[in-house]
């Protein structure tokens, strides 16, 4: 291992060096300075003679003299079934006080790209105890599927709520005879110590820290650092899901600061930018992370993803969730307009999608009558939220008593079942039964999507009429 001090430039997280032997792309550097202090980087450009080496730690401190070390290898994250209950900040190092980490097995960081062939279909049910995502948006082992927020918005609240919730419901009869185990991988960040404090009090009040493992980047954490931090946390993810067989959910808040990351990364490197300055490669780097979500056949284990990111400006247009929604299947949309009505968590329902829902629901899966349901409350809620803006116009005598049904309707969806509260957990029987107990404020006659045979058995004749009739 040869060791040079030949660095000739410092700019932002980068570290420009000389060297006489060529370094291969993305290996492990280590960087002592005078103070005795040893920092670790990863090669981002290495050309005849000259690195740029990116330091997690940032560049404080470094100057000419520093000494550099290329460790031949690249990053690669200590794995073991241990992890789960510790807290690691973003580089991947214990920081919660308890025992060093003694790994089953070191694996790369960048990890495999799960060969197309091997992939299972995702089609089996996670419930997150949410009625918005688990009957209207339903998540299956192995999706992605991204919330997108805004700034000031609860997601935090919301992510913690399926952090704390999400369990994966074992069939009667099937595959799942042993039961797989539920692990939850929490990735954050660039968040604040506040928004920390507030995670892991939660984890810790609710127990949840028991199968969960967190990951967290503060935001006067290097920027550079933000760029591991979700690979570290898929790494983990992978190894749990196919080594130890867990259904894992990984949680990564907020893609809008890795992303800005990249930015600061990519005008360090003086690359040439893409849209609004962030680099031309997002939508490949976003696709790294994006696409390590899934299942492989024959192993029992799964990988999902919910990753939240802040809309700018709650532009769905802006880059970040732009080239998201090329890649994941769906999203989940947070409603600022819900959030000020005090709607918690405020999912508005009509722009989002779960894509892979179809086939992850009906009978042996969630119930039979899920799907009538989901549609039928959908088409509800968007005739009603229609007649809201005719109202403001013509007011509500002016229309018939059917389209007064309608907007009612629209108010109770949003506020008994949108409505739940961050500590209600409601299981999916909880939740369809609630929809026809909304549903049955309509007429039969309205009920166009769902099956006859499913009205006759589930919907319930207004309580006034059922009386009316018993007294005749």
């Amino acid at each position: 291992m040869k060791e040079y001090q030949t660095i000739t430039e410092i700019s932002g997280p980068l570290v420009f060096a000389e060297v006489d032997e060529p370094v291969g792309y993305d290996e492990i550097v280590e960087i002592e300075t005078d103070d005795g202090r040893t920092l670790r980087g990863q090669v981002l450009e290495s050309s005849e003679g000259l690195v740029s080496i990116q330091v997690f730690e940032g560049t404080g401190g470094i100057d000419r003299n520093a000494s550099v070390r290329f460790l031949g290898e690249t990053m690669k994250m200590p794995v073991t079934e241990d992890l789960l209950g510790r807290v690691l900040d973003g580089s991947g190092q214990p920081i919660d006080g308890g025992p060093e980490i003694v790994p089953e097995s070191r694996e790369d960081i960048v990890g495999e790209a799960i060969n197309p062939f091997s992939r299972e279909y995702p089609e089996e049910f996670i419930q997150t105890g949410v009625s918005g995502i688990d009957g209207m948006n339903t998540l299956v082992r192995g999706q992605k599927l991204p919330i997108f927020s805004g700034s000031g918005l609860p997601h935090n609240e919301l992510a913690l709520q399926i952090a704390r919730q999400a369990t994966v419901p074992e069939e009667e009869e099937g595959d799942d005879e042993d039961g797989s185990e539920f692990a939850v991988i929490f990735g954050a960040m660039g968040i604040t110590q506040e928004e920390a404090n507030e995670f892991m009090d939660d984890f810790e009040r609710t127990g949840a820290l028991e199968r969960s493992v967190v990951f967290m980047n503060l935001a006067d954490d290097p920027a550079v650092e933000r760029t591991v931090t979700p690979r570290l946390a898929l790494t983990t993810a992978e190894y749990l899901a196919f080594e130890k067989d867990y259904h894992v959910l990984v949680i990564l808040t907020d893609i809008t600061n890795y992303c800005e990351a990249l930015r600061e990364i990519g005008a360090a490197r003086e690359e040439v930018p893409g849209r609004r300055g962030y680099p031309g490669y997002m939508y490949t780097d976003l696709a790294q992370l994006y696409e390590r979500a899934g299942r492989i056949e024959g192993k029992e284990g799964s990988v999902t993803q919910i990753p939240i990111l802040t809309m700018p400006g709650d532009d769905d247009t802006h880059p970040i969730p732009d080239l998201t929604g090329y890649i994941t299947e769906g999203q989940i949309v947070m409603d600022r307009d819900l959030n000020s009505q005090g709607i918690e968590p405020p999912i508005n329902v009509l722009p989002s999608l779960s894509r892979l829902m179809d086939d992850g629901i009906g009978e042996g899966l969630t119930r039979g009558d899920h799907a009538d349901v989901s549609d039928q409350m959908y088409a509800a809620y968007a005739e009603g939220e229609d007649l809201r803006d005719l109202v403001n116009i013509v007011g509500r005598e002016a229309l018939s008593e059917l389209d007064n049904k309608y907007l009612d309707f629209a108010d109770r969806f949003e506020t008994e079942f949108v409505e739940q509260g961050y500590d209600t957990n409601r299981s999916i029987d909880d939740t369809i039964e609630l929809g026809w107990d909304l549903l049955s404020d309509l007429p039969k006659e309205a009920l166009n999507r769902i099956d006859e045979d499913l009205i006759e058995e589930h919907y319930r004749e207004d309580a006034e009429e059922a009386e009316a009739v018993q007294a005749d």
